[in-house]
């Protein structure tokens, strides 16, 4: 009886062996051949008007579509500024990070027509059907606003929480848009806290980015960090400055300063976004990829 049982036991030992658990292995295929890079710049685009015009503050919506297409093919990937200023890029191997910025918070950024549909030929409109065909391209920038916020009063609030939504954040751009440069210290704390606090009642944190207008920083630098006004402390997490060059990377720590980094215009001119492209695509200038 003990031989023939042991033989059933052997015979289920050969029959039903113990599975074998393999852990599962997914390779992510690299966006572009360039090699990683992490000390090679970052491309902060700069835009205002996205609509038809004849300087550099504008561009088209089918060329915002352009630029959209390019960046992609060209393997960037967008991140926010804190992502960028905080290292905290999450970008696929071999991508490399844009920073699409927008200024003033003008309606062709984002307006929702009356039917509740946003309009196609805004800049939300226009890089939400991008994203339909490229979900790895997201709506994910840094909305530098002023107070009139895209000038659909009361659409503010639903505005601010679709880009949060979306991934996107939003900047203080000062109140009255003035050239912090030529102004006092306490008219600037004034400029920077009211808008300060005007965001804070839509949701956005207190220490949010911020951008000078037309990239003139106060004469007090200290101010576009920290400074206390009226009994308040105000914080921001980063300053941008504008026009043409890409920024440094934040592992460089001798060049890079979350304080005072370059962005590139979103133009057609020299130096502007369209220049820089075409000199990385000549092997000119290195940019940051990820491993």
């Amino acid at each position: 009886m003990v031989t023939i049982l042991a033989g059933i036991l052997t015979f289920g030992q050969h029959t039903a062996p113990t599975p074998t658990q393999t852990a599962a292995t997914t390779t992510v295929a690299r966006v572009t051949t360039r090699k990683a890079n992490t000390m090679g710049k970052v491309f902060v685009v700069m835009y205002h008007h996205i609509r038809e015009g004849k300087n550099l503050m504008f561009r088209s919506p089918e060329k915002f579509r352009k630029d959209l297409e390019r960046y992609y093919d060209m393997g960037f990937r967008p991140v926010t500024v804190s992502e960028y200023v905080g290292n905290r890029m999450n970008l696929a191997p071999g991508a490399s990070p844009i920073v699409i910025t927008f200024d003033d918070a003008h309606p062709n950024q984002f307006t929702i027509l009356k039917d509740g549909t946003i309009d196609p030929k805004c800049a939300v409109g226009v890089w939400l059907d991008f994203a339909k065909t490229h979900p790895d391209f997201p709506v994910k920038g840094t909305f530098y606003v002023l107070p009139v916020l895209w000038g659909q009063h009361s659409l503010i609030q639903k505005k601010i929480d679709m880009l949060r939504g979306w991934g996107s954040e939003i900047g203080n751009h000062t109140y009255d848009h003035p050239f912090l440069n030529r102004l006092s210290d306490d008219k600037v704390k004034y400029e920077i806290a009211r808008m300060n606090d005007l965001l804070v009642k839509y949701g956005i944190p207190p220490n949010m980015p911020f951008c000078p207008p037309y990239g003139e920083y106060p004469k007090n630098r200290q101010l576009v960090k920290s400074f206390e006004y009226k009994g308040k402390t105000y914080r921001h997490s980063s300053a941008s400055m504008a026009w043409d060059s890409p920024a440094a990377s934040p592992n460089d720590t001798k060049h890079f300063d979350r304080y005072h980094f370059e962005r590139i215009g979103a133009n057609g001119g020299e130096m502007g976004i369209d220049w820089w492209l075409n000199r990385l695509k000549n092997g000119k200038v290195q940019v940051y990829v990820a491993p």
